[in-house]
């Protein structure tokens, strides 16, 4: 029987994509295999089980891969019944959180990319430009359901990818999570960060600092080839 339920999470500590789907699965009460790949040395699975993108996360259920952050939270949402709801059941509510769901995936994090690769006035205008995104989220919110006491897709985007919010300034050297610009959202935040689940998969915030410089660097040593 335990061979018929067979799940196997390939990811990385400092992903916030594959902490989502972490998340999820601890949600659901799921158990699961934990693969942490090497980026630089992938494994032949995670070569063979998602030869498009070849990247984490990858959901290896019963042999059968799931690539894809959002496709493989509902497909966790889908197959596994028991535990609470990772979307909700009114279709049109779904489709609300769907659709900030994209918000984030397709708008707000290619942002933030920019910010990370910059500096000087290109970073400033790349930080502005994430405010922006962010206060468009933030009435998004206020149309949803954001209790923090149930972890659906919304509040699993919010805790890994603004969870360690602290340590990206502190690389940056900018403001990304402001208070006075996004109450709600640093509400939201805060209160994702106390609990236990959120604190299982944070990732330590010195070891996340140091990684983040390193990737800093090396973005903007490309950037001035």
């Amino acid at each position: 029987m335990a061979e018929e339920n067979k799940v196997i999470l390939h990811t990385t500590w400092a992903s916030s994509y594959a902490m989502g789907v972490e998340l999820a699965l601890k949600i659901k009460g799921i158990q699961f295999e934990y693969v942490d790949e090497d980026l630089s040395n992938k494994s032949p699975e995670l070569l063979k089980y998602n030869p498009v993108h070849k990247k984490v996360p990858l959901l290896v259920h019963n042999g059968k891969p799931v690539s894809e952050s959002l496709i493989i939270l509902e497909y966790i949402d889908e197959t596994w019944k028991t535990g609470p709801l990772i979307l909700p059941q009114d279709p049109y509510e779904r489709a609300r959180v769907r659709f900030w769901a994209n918000f984030i995936d397709q708008h707000l994090i290619p942002s933030t990319a920019k910010v990370w690769s910059t500096t000087g006035e290109e970073q400033q205008k790349a930080q502005e430009e994430i405010l922006e995104k962010l206060r468009i989220l933030e009435e998004g919110l206020k149309t949803t359901n954001h209790e923090n006491d149930n972890l659906g897709l919304l509040q699993i985007l919010l805790v890994t990818l603004f969870g360690s919010y602290k340590a990206y300034e502190e690389v940056l050297g900018v403001k990304i999570l402001v208070p006075e610009n996004t109450p709600l959202l640093y509400s939201c935040v805060t209160s994702l960060n106390k609990l236990p689940l959120a604190k299982e998969i944070c990732p330590p915030h010195d070891k996340l600092v140091a990684l983040l410089n390193v990737y800093r660097q090396k973005l903007l040593k490309s950037n001035t080839n």
